[in-house]
């Protein structure tokens, strides 16, 4: 059998012929095929461990395989001019538009923190343990959305992402027509079943145009769309306690944040990327440049449209997607203070609606600072993701531990303490679900991992607004209890032990590699002719792939 083994072979997504194959190891002959009657058997039984020994699909490779097939040869190797360019360009458009959308995420979710401080309760009939069942409705609509990420791998991301913010703006303008608390309830289920596959998505976008490295970087500037969401609204907020509107006030900004996601919607119908080979901003040479960068440095797939089971059953027996999960379920216990805040601001007392906005602004301002300041750490400090964790973990410790050793009735301190426990454990909250992304290989696996720290983080979510009950008003003391002892002590720890176990495979490979050196996995046959390919291009997993290197 001929090879064409090519300097900068690229595989991409399923071909037109059934008939092509990846022969792993080059033991494997075309006669072989007529003897194999189910390939998706020989999949979903595969070994991690004997991973390069199986006959592969040509329909389990990446997607960019026709594209990169097509035109790689005609593309010259990029200069370092160029990948500066490149790279920035990449990082300036991907993390704007990715954090615009969540920036609107997080504003829509906001909005009845917000809408709290005009006449939304009075309207509606909500009490505060309303208000809780509220945002726990919203994460039992979160949850079963999660079912949706099927859509994310079966169909072109850009499909499922405008369906998604276009149901998403409804349901938005829908809530200035609630005028009791069941259609709150009612609402926010729903918008939780809309946004549930919202973030996942934003990271796989962000996934097929950044480096490892870069991802994990880049994830506090993305979060600081979140946070500066506070400082914005906020600003929306205190324009409309001086408005003087036919309409309620509340039902005034809704109808300021839905026209914001319709607007977003637009701009998603027009420019989302499904992956590289179709986004629009970029240039035919770019688009190659970045999928050979994205698949060099991650040694894996950029996107695969068919579920692969035995990837599934992996991400569900690997330890590490467990202690990934246990992190978003003890951190975002604490995720419910970021939805109180502003009634919590009223409960110190001596607080206007005018103050709260404007305390919000100071607060949001801060953690948005620092989502920057840990921004460029990390792109200056590579894998110092787990440390990064466990120090924008401190602050929030060290405010929840003040607000109950503080005495009532000192404002000026309590309002400065809770400034800096609400949005700056954001930052971990990020860093942990960018890496546990980097962190695996294979579509369907990091799919798979990304269903389940959802899961659970959605889990943590209804039950964190349970811990905000009435009766334990105004000092919250089992609330705060809970946050000190399981989000910012024991849930940051987990970051340390995902780094050890990660750093321990990642010496075993490198002495593997450092012993036998680089080699490719396997062929695909392309024209009667074999291409030799790798991990990556195979879509393998972190386990199936030994020279895969965890970023940390």
């Amino acid at each position: 059998m001929s090879e064409k083994i090519e300097e900068h072979a690229h595989f991409e997504g399923s071909t037109d012929s059934e008939k092509d194959v990846i022969v792993v190891n080059n033991k494997t002959t075309k006669e072989s095929l007529s003897e194999s009657t189910s390939l998706e058997n020989e999949l979903s039984d595969i070994d991690s461990n004997a991973a390069v020994n199986q006959l592969f699909s040509s329909r389990d490779a990446d997607v960019t395989f026709n594209f990169m097939e097509k035109f790689d040869k005609d593309v010259p190797l990029i200069t370092p001019t160029q990948e500066k360019h490149l790279r920035r360009k990449v990082a300036w458009i991907v993390v704007s538009l990715t954090g615009t959308i969540d920036f609107l995420l997080y504003a829509d979710k906001a909005t009845l923190s917000y809408a709290s401080i005009f006449e939304l309760w009075d309207d509606t009939h909500l009490t505060q343990d309303r208000y809780n069942n509220s945002n726990t409705l919203f994460y039992v609509g979160y949850i079963i959305g999660l079912l949706n990420l099927l859509w994310v791998q079966k169909f072109p991301i850009r499909r499922v992402m405008a369906f998604m913010c276009t149901s998403w703006t409804i349901i938005i303008f829908l809530h200035c027509t609630a005028y009791n608390y069941q259609g709150i309830y009612a609402l926010r289920f729903f918008l939780g079943f809309v946004e549930a596959i919202a973030v996942p998505t934003l990271n796989i976008t962000m996934n097929q145009f950044l480096t490892p490295n870069e991802k994990n970087a880049y994830a506090p500037l993305f979060y600081s769309s979140c946070i500066g969401c506070g400082v914005f609204v906020s600003l929306i907020a205190y324009g409309i306690l001086h408005a003087h509107a036919a309409i309620h006030t509340w039902k005034l900004f809704m109808i300021i944040i839905g026209g914001m996601t319709l607007l977003v919607t637009l701009v998603v119908y027009y420019i989302y990327p499904s992956n590289p080979t179709d986004a629009k901003f970029l240039n035919h040479n770019e688009k190659i440049w970045v999928i050979r960068r994205i698949q060099k440095a991650s040694n894996s797939s950029i996107e695969q449209k068919r579920i692969k089971k035995h990837q599934i059953i992996e991400a569900l027996k690997d330890p590490v997607s467990w202690l990934f999960c246990a992190f978003f379920l003890l951190q975002q216990l604490a995720n419910n203070l970021t939805y109180m805040q502003n009634i919590l601001f009223e409960n110190i007392g001596q607080i206007s609606n005018l103050d709260t906005t404007i305390v919000s602004i100071a607060s949001g301002g801060f953690a948005s600072v620092c989502a920057l300041i840990a921004t460029v750490f990390l792109l200056y400090k590579k894998n110092f993701t787990a440390f990064s964790v466990v120090f924008w973990s401190l602050p929030s410790l060290a405010a929840c531990i003040a607000m109950l050793a503080i005495p009532w009735g000192n404002n000026v301190a309590l309002l400065a303490m809770l400034c800096l426990a609400s949005p700056i454990f954001g930052i971990p909250w990020i860093l942990m679900f960018s890496w546990s992304i980097t962190s695996c290989a294979g579509y369907t696996k990091r799919i798979t991992r990304n269903g389940m720290v959802m899961f659970w983080y959605c889990i943590a979510n209804i039950i964190s607004p349970q811990l905000w009950q009435g009766h334990d008003a105004p000092r919250f003391v089992p609330a705060w209890i809970t946050q000190i002892v399981l989000s910012f002590s024991l849930a940051p720890s987990l970051a340390l032990v995902i780094w050890f176990i990660l750093r321990r495979r990642n010496i075993e490979r490198l002495k593997n590699i450092e012993k036998n050196g680089k080699s490719h996995k396997g062929y695909i046959e392309v024209d009667g002719e074999n291409v030799a390919v790798d991990g990556a291009q195979l879509d393998l997993t972190d386990l199936e792939n030994d020279q895969f290197i965890y970023p940390l």
